[in-house]
């Protein structure tokens, strides 16, 4: 019974991390800062419009303190 729960378990929460890569991260304070801005950006390697339109959101954000 205790093996069986475990796998269910295992099972439950690697579907849920599965599930938490929401594809391109969003601008906000903490994606637009250093180490956030360095982990952020490669996940654009693919699609400079987008990488483009982070960038300028960022620049908005900065501006907008």
């Amino acid at each position: 019974m205790n093996f069986k729960y475990n796998v269910v378990c295992m099972i439950g929460l690697s579907i849920a991390l599965i599930g938490c890569d929401s594809g391109l991260p969003e601008a906000n304070s903490v994606n637009c800062a250093g180490r956030g801005m360095e982990s952020s950006l490669p996940a654009f390697k693919n699609n400079e419009a987008a990488r483009q339109a982070f960038i300028d959101k960022c620049d908005a954000l900065s501006k907008e303190k």
